[in-house]
């Protein structure tokens, strides 16, 4: 080993270990629904370095990066062991994506990936791509990650290699350790993504929000956040998909919309965590939006707050996919603090805090929307005039 070889992996190993290490605290005072944290929770350079370094001197002398990672993003999440943990959507410089697990002990900093990526079983069918995890904890005692599946589409001319086709992949595990891959779920879709599974039976049936649309990219005449049924997940099937909370004009989900993290129960009821996508002279803006469900009823929306819950901001802003946040995972501790993981920009993951209360707070008593500028003026005027009245 030369001094060169010694010193550059002594600078690099200092530089993981400030990084993983270094502390997280709020930004500002917020808007009072939650706080967001200054420093995000898992970048691109939070991946070990004997995943991206071949740390011989004799096969890497320049101790080069041999296996470049792009990001680390859209993470599904869940607290086990006393542990909160991630399955990050990591994504290499060739960008193929595969799953990895990071863990904190106390879910705001210190997350550390586990030695080795979740090696997924494939199907007879193998997946181009993987990517955003959405996990479920089920009761009948798996734990699920439902993710989307990618391939090439099989009639796409040879001019044309961008064509691809998507489903939703299962798999399910008792430790994120070792998984158990079943096949691709059924639907009568053409294309599916953002499914997501309901952690209840429901008529002693598993019950799936799914997002139907009829190409790869664009929802099409689908969209909308779906809601089935399927007798089991060992070979999982929705016969038929009732549209629960659908795309609508000028919205912040005009364009597509879908299911985020598993639902939280509340005793008031299903707290709801989605994105909305609508278009911009600038492309796709990605936004967080709320909404709540009947206890009973899963397919009745009860409340749904105006407008988004969260979007990018400052640096948020800028990455692979720019103004863009994403959520697919959410842990619900049992003092009732909730820790929301969300990317930026299909680059990297941060966390926002909340609790229960303030979440139900937020999505009963704000507003509707009115869908009409008049709507919005009425509403700010009654917020003036109660203030007034104090």
């Amino acid at each position: 080993m030369t001094k060169e070889f010694e010193k550059r992996l002594n600078l690099l190993e200092i530089a993981h270990r400030e990084l993983i290490t270094q502390p997280n605290e709020v930004s500002g005072i917020g808007n009072g629904v939650f706080d967001r944290y200054k420093n995000p929770v898992l970048t691109a350079a939070h991946t070990p370095l004997n995943w991206r370094y071949d740390l011989n001197p004799e096969t890497n002398p320049y101790l080069m990066e041999r296996f470049g990672i792009n990001a680390a993003f859209n993470a599904g999440s869940i607290k086990l062991n006393g542990k909160y943990l991630m399955v990050a959507r990591v994504e290499g410089v060739d960008r193929k994506s595969f799953f990895a697990v990071a863990e904190s002990p106390d879910g705001i900093g210190n997350f550390t990936f586990w030695d080795y990526p979740v090696e997924l079983p494939e199907t007879e069918e193998p997946d181009t791509n993987v990517y955003d995890m959405r996990l479920t904890a089920h009761e009948d005692g798996w734990i699920y990650g439902l993710f989307c599946t990618e391939r090439r589409d099989p009639e796409a001319p040879a001019h044309d290699q961008s064509m691809a086709v998507a489903a939703c992949g299962i798999a399910r595990t008792k430790d994120l350790v070792k998984w158990e891959r079943m096949p691709d779920l059924i639907t009568n879709s053409p294309q599916q993504r953002n499914v997501v599974l309901h952690p209840e039976f429901v008529d002693g049936k598993y019950a799936l929000y799914t997002r139907p649309q009829d190409g790869f990219i664009s929802a099409g005449k689908g969209g909308g956040i779906g809601f089935g049924l399927s007798d089991t997940m060992e070979n999982a099937k929705v016969d038929h998909e009732t549209i629960i909370d659908n795309k609508n004009y000028h919205t912040v989900y005009e364009a597509k919309n879908g299911q985020g993290p598993t639902p939280i129960k509340t005793d008031k009821g299903w707290l709801h965590l989605a994105h909305g996508v609508r278009n911009t002279a600038a492309g796709l803006r990605y936004v967080l939006y709320m909404f709540m469900t009947d206890l009973h009823d899963l397919t009745k929306v009860l409340y749904k707050p105006a407008g988004y819950f969260l979007a990018p901001e400052g640096d948020e802003r800028v990455g692979d996919v720019s103004n863009v946040v994403f959520c697919n995972g959410w842990i619900k501790d049992d003092d009732g603090a909730v820790f929301i993981y969300y990317a930026s920009s299909d680059t990297r993951m941060h966390v926002a805090t909340t609790t229960v209360d303030k979440l139900l707070d937020y999505v009963i008593n704000t507003a509707a929307d009115g869908l009409r500028s008049a709507s919005s003026v009425n509403t700010i005027y009654s917020i003036i005039d109660n203030n007034k009245a104090l």
